[in-house]
Parts: C-alpha cells; sequence; structure tokens
C-alpha cells in the first residue's frame, strides 16, 4: 500500500514538474488589453501571464487561478514589478479577475473592464478554438443602441440595450417587422454584459451573414437580479415580481411601439444565463401569454408538471458540460416525451461562464422562431 502510494505521488511530481517546464513562451497580449498595453499575456496553451507595477508592495495575487484555487501569486522581479503565470491552462473563453495588492482589491490597469460581481472587474479572454463563431468579420453588422423608458412600476427611468441586425434602418426595409428576444444577463451583471462580455450582436451578425438564421431583435435590460440579499429570505421572490412587471408591462409595450416588430407571442421569446435563468423561468411561467419560446442557460429547468400543458413553440435548456449535463439531458427527454419541442445543448469543456453562454445563444438562435 505504502509503496503504491509513493509511487503515484512521485508520478504526480514528475507529471506536474514536466508540465512546468512544458509552458510554451509564445506568449501574446489578451485581445481584452487597453490600447498600448502587453499585459496580461495568453499563450497557446490557455496559460496567462500578468505583470503589475506596485512599488513597495509586500504580496500581489491575481484572483484568476486554475479551477478558482486561490488565484495565481506574483513574484517580485524587482523595481516594483511582480509577476506570475497561472499554473495551469484556463478555460477557453471569457474570465473575471482582480488583483490584490497587500489585501487591497483593485483593476488591472493593462486590460477593459467589464461589470460582474455587482461591480466593473477586469477581464481576460483565452481565445476558444471555435471562436469563429463570435469573432470580428467582414460581414454586414447590425446596431446595438442604448433606449430609455419610463418605469411607472419603479418610478424611475430604465434604460436597455437593442439589437437590430443590419438592414433594419434600410429604406427597401421600412416594412419589415422583426421577431423579438428578451436576453438576460446574470447575478452581478447589468444589460451590458450580452454585448460586451457575450458579443451577442457579433454571434447574430455572423449567423445572419451565413444564412443561418433570419433577423430577429435582441432586447436587453438590467434585470435586477444585484438587488438580490442573501439576508432576505423572500428577496429574490420580490425583485423577480418587480422585474416581471418592468419586463411585461413596461419594456415589451415599448419595444413594440418604437420598433418594427411582430408583436404577438409567436415571435416573442425570453432567455436568460444564470439568475437570469431563473428570472425567465419564473416569468416565462406567469405571463404564458407573453413568450411563446424560452431559453435557459445555465439557469435552470422546465418540468412537464410545471408546464401544465401550455402551449409553447420551443424550449431550449443549456449547461456547461462542467456544470449540470445529466440534469438537462434528462429534463429535456422528458419534455420530448411529452410533445415538447425541445432542445439540450452542452458546452464542451466549459463551466459557468461565457464561453457556455456565447455557445449557447448561437445553438439556440438557429432554432428560435421556426416553427
Amino acid at each position: 500500500m505504502k509503496k503504491s502510494v509513493f509511487s503515484v505521488l512521485a508520478a504526480m511530481a514528475i507529471c506536474f514538474g514536466a508540465n512546468a517546464q512544458e509552458i510554451k513562451e509564445d506568449f501574446k497580449p489578451s485581445e481584452l488589453n487597453q490600447p498600448g498595453q502587453e499585459y496580461p499575456m495568453v499563450n497557446s496553451q490557455g496559460y496567462a501571464r500578468f505583470r503589475i507595477n506596485a512599488p513597495g508592495a509586500a504580496q500581489v495575487r491575481v484572483s484568476l487561478g486554475l479551477g478558482g484555487q486561490g488565484g495565481t501569486v506574483l513574484k517580485h522581479l524587482g523595481d516594483g514589478i511582480w509577476e506570475g503565470t497561472t499554473d495551469g491552462p484556463m478555460d477557453e473563453g471569457f474570465h473575471y479577475y482582480h488583483v490584490f495588492i497587500d489585501g487591497g482589491m483593485f483593476n488591472d490597469p493593462g486590460t477593459n473592464n467589464y461589470y460582474g460581481s455587482t461591480r466593473w472587474e477586469s477581464g481576460i479572454e483565452i481565445p476558444a478554438h471555435d471562436r469563429a463563431f463570435y469573432e470580428e468579420r467582414n460581414v454586414p453588422h447590425g446596431n446595438v443602441q442604448q433606449v430609455l423608458f419610463w418605469s411607472k412600476s419603479t418610478n424611475q427611468l430604465r434604460k436597455a440595450f437593442v439589437y437590430t441586425p443590419a438592414g433594419y434602418g434600410d429604406k427597401k426595409n421600412q416594412n419589415v417587422k422583426y421577431p423579438v428576444l428578451y436576453l438576460q444577463h446574470g447575478w452581478g451583471e447589468n444589460e451590458y454584459a450580452w454585448h460586451n462580455q457575450g458579443h451577442a450582436n457579433l454571434i447574430m451578425d455572423n449567423l445572419i451573414a451565413e444564412g443561418k438564421i433570419k433577423p430577429f431583435i435582441i432586447v436587453m435590460t438590467y434585470g435586477m437580479t444585484n438587488e438580490v440579499s442573501r439576508q432576505e429570505p423572500n428577496r429574490r421572490q420580490i425583485v423577480a415580481e418587480q422585474f416581471e412587471k418592468v419586463l411585461v408591462d413596461e419594456l415589451v409595450p415599448y419595444v413594440d411601439a418604437n420598433f418594427r416588430t411582430i408583436a404577438d407571442k409567436k415571435h416573442r421569446a425570453m432567455a436568460g444565463l444564470s439568475m437570469g435563468g431563473m428570472e425567465t423561468h419564473a416569468i416565462t411561467l406567469a405571463r404564458p401569454e407573453v413568450f411563446g419560446s424560452y431559453g435557459l442557460l445555465s439557469g435552470g429547468t422546465y418540468t412537464v408538471e410545471e408546464l401544465a400543458g401550455r402551449k409553447v413553440d420551443y424550449i431550449f435548456l443549456s449547461t456547461g458540460e462542467k456544470e449540470s449535463p445529466a440534469q438537462i439531458n434528462a429534463a429535456v427527454d422528458a419534455l420530448k416525451a411529452a410533445g415538447y419541442n425541445a432542445e439540450a445543448h452542452v458546452s464542451p469543456g466549459t463551466a459557468h461562464e461565457f464561453l457556455t453562454w456565447r455557445r449557447a445563444l448561437y445553438t439556440m438562435a438557429q432554432s428560435l422562431f421556426k416553427k
């Protein structure tokens, strides 16, 4: 027994040593860096390398780490320069992170900021092998515009971003009307998330350019998710009910009045990631007359019992391979057996992160509004 344990430990040590020696020194600046900034960097294997200027600091650490295991500790190189590389390759796609300097939390000045965890965070992109579907290409591009609408239920001016496909404003298309997807972010994020971190507009542009989908509009607004408190057990339900009024009774009518939409249930869908999926679940069940298609992206499932025989054109359930694929597949199997048009999607090699949801949107968009 002892010999077996020591053999395993020795093999692990050799393995880790080999991995450390095999890191390729082909690091390049992250595509999300501020203009002219060299760090953070990413190599072809998915390792991330950070360099922070912190004169007088005693300890510098980056929250981003392999599997979330405490982050990456940076070493002092002299002259106030600290540098470190992740212990292993990161999952492909987008990651939030921040820097700890002697216990204080800061953003990395080398990269752009993205709203997550209820604050503006640093962001880094590990290039995905299948990133072509959300890459910037020389194709016709749609427009993402900010709109302001008055919310009577919250007594304030609220904001949404609306994606309209390429050609929406052309004179020849002035009589064309479009289906609408209401697409929600997750906890800690806001109405910027889906077109900044998620590249929803680029995904749509590329799909439309390839002829894989017919154009539709996407509406993204703040889901009030960050107003949920763990100290208030009923707060989540209260917020969900408040957001239902904002979305269904105020934003949907505003969009239908100000954009060329096909203003009926069959041509209106709602989907959301994580807590936005939970909101989608609650609102679509509470207001079945409003949305004809539903999408939960790492946001739970629907059961045959709770749908209670209602007419739904399409149900999309997705997750990352490192999340809960068995649960999603089982739920979709049950829905299909009950006669629902349901689809499961599992993002390979990813967890609760934006590449999972980019892939989900890409897949879901190709089946929405087809029936």
